[in-house]
């Protein structure tokens, strides 16, 4: 496993750098936390955004195929239309009868299976999975939560306690207990639901013997930070009807995964043909714009909610509605769940043909437009495959491509481009991959 919290970033002397941007380094570095992190050894600049593209100072642009935060491309006309009347109108919160809250909760929860009818809105994904924790915990009576070995659920100090990708400095929670996915593990997939089960039932049991219980299983249904493991779909099931005997409630985390990101479905707990008990929404829902939510089941919502506050200001306030339901209407109306799909194909047969035509690509796996490719030669050391992984990406970041790293070893790409990508950005992205695997590999 790879010990750097952030392997593909800029450490200072690796590159040379324009006095612009080496200047602007400086300046960061006197003023903001050392937490703080620049993508890519040689970091880029960039001044503004526009569908698939980000354009430097200098007006090179760059193809996004690693962003799903702005979902319908940067800089949407039509969505930042909605944003900007709304904030020219007002901006309230939640305390006040507002006619568009209700009508956009009434959409969002159409889009779910019938018994996910409540919802309560959030600022971001973190603060969304930290709610459905408290709503989880209050409705079970217990604390324990299980989630994958290389997780990743958010920033504060609840979720952070529950994301092992932070890193060994980060502190879990004793409550919790991480468990293996069958594909890292090496597992076929005719035996990974049993692989996935026995792991559960074995973190129930610990969790029972300490007199800790099991509050929730807390899940990305792509296991996007394990390295975009998508496959079989419905290994989870049994696991997951093993935590409901257990008193457990299930939370899909579907700030990556959700919005159709899958392409078949609108929501990722969707291609494992089950139904959570509460689902974390964040990043996508406003293309940027910071609003999430936690829809749920109207049973523990409502033991959570009839003797536990929760008051949020900005959460639910009238600009971040208007703005999410401009995504959600563009997301039906243009048919993009769909569109990804067919693009997410185009790219995965593109893919497989440069994995046969050249060395250095070991796996592809995706859904939709959300995709893990493992590079490194088969049966090369780690360290040697997370060094081909980041050299391809700094190659393509060089190349006017954007893309990161994903996994315990962080030897995947991650690639993930906004729902908008069309047949042309993926064959640019293609012969850019071809020309980073030629440099790489020599």
């Amino acid at each position: 496993m790879s010990t750097d919290l952030m392997p593909n970033r800029y450490r200072a002397g690796e590159s040379d750098l324009p006095r612009r941007e080496s200047e602007l380094i400086a300046r960061r570095d006197q003023v903001l936390g050392a937490s703080y992190r620049l993508q890519y050894r040689r970091p880029v600049h960039f001044v503004r955004g526009e569908g698939m593209w980000l354009y430097d100072p200098d007006g090179r642009p760059y193809l996004d195929f690693y962003n799903n935060v702005p979902s319908l491309g940067h800089c949407h006309p039509e969505v930042n239309a909605a944003m900007a009347e709304q904030a020219g109108r007002i901006s309230a919160n939640t305390r006040y009868l507002e006619p568009k809250l209700v009508d956009y909760a009434e959409r969002l929860v159409d889009t779910f299976p019938d018994v996910l009818d409540r919802v309560v809105f959030t600022c971001t994904g973190s603060e969304s999975n930290d709610l459905a924790l408290r709503i989880a915990r209050f409705a079970s009576g217990n604390e324990g939560v299980i989630v994958s070995t290389y997780a990743y659920h958010g920033t504060s100090a609840a979720t952070a306690a529950v994301s092992p990708n932070l890193g060994d400095a980060v502190k879990l929670s004793p409550f919790v207990r991480m468990v293996s996915l069958p594909g890292p593990a090496g597992v076929p997939e005719s035996q990974a639901a049993d692989f996935f089960e026995a792991q559960i039932r074995s973190a129930i049991v610990d969790l029972n013997r300490r007199g800790i219980g099991v509050a929730a299983l807390l899940i990305d249904s792509v296991f996007s930070s394990d390295g975009v493991w998508v496959d079989p779909p419905g290994f989870i099931a049994s696991g997951v009807a093993a935590v409901r005997e257990a008193g457990g409630l299930v939370i899909a985390d579907e700030v990556q995964p959700g919005f159709g990101r899958t392409g078949a479905h609108m929501w990722g707990f969707e291609r494992h043909e089950i139904v959570p008990d509460l689902v974390t929404l964040g990043k996508p829902m406003g293309n940027g714009f910071p609003i999430g939510a936690v829809v749920g089941r109207r049973a523990p919502m409502e033991q959570f909610g009839g003797t536990s506050r929760y008051s949020n200001t900005f959460a639910g306030n009238t600009v971040g509605i208007a703005t999410a339901d401009a995504v959600l209407t563009i997301l039906q109306r243009d048919q993009i769940p769909q569109k990804a799909l067919a693009t997410g194909q185009r790219l995965r047969v593109g893919l497989e043909k440069i994995a046969l035509q050249q060395c250095g690509v070991r796996g592809i796996r995706n859904a939709g437009l959300f995709f893990g490719v493992d590079m490194g030669l088969e049966g090369a050391p780690s360290a040697d495959r997370r060094a081909m992984a980041l050299d391809v990406v700094n190659e393509l970041r060089d190349d006017g491509v954007l893309v990161s790293t994903t996994g315990a070893n962080e030897d995947s790409l991650k690639v993930r481009p906004p729902l908008v990508c069309q047949a042309e950005h993926v064959d640019l992205f293609l012969a850019s991959m071809e020309r980073a695997l030629l440099k790489v590999t020599g």
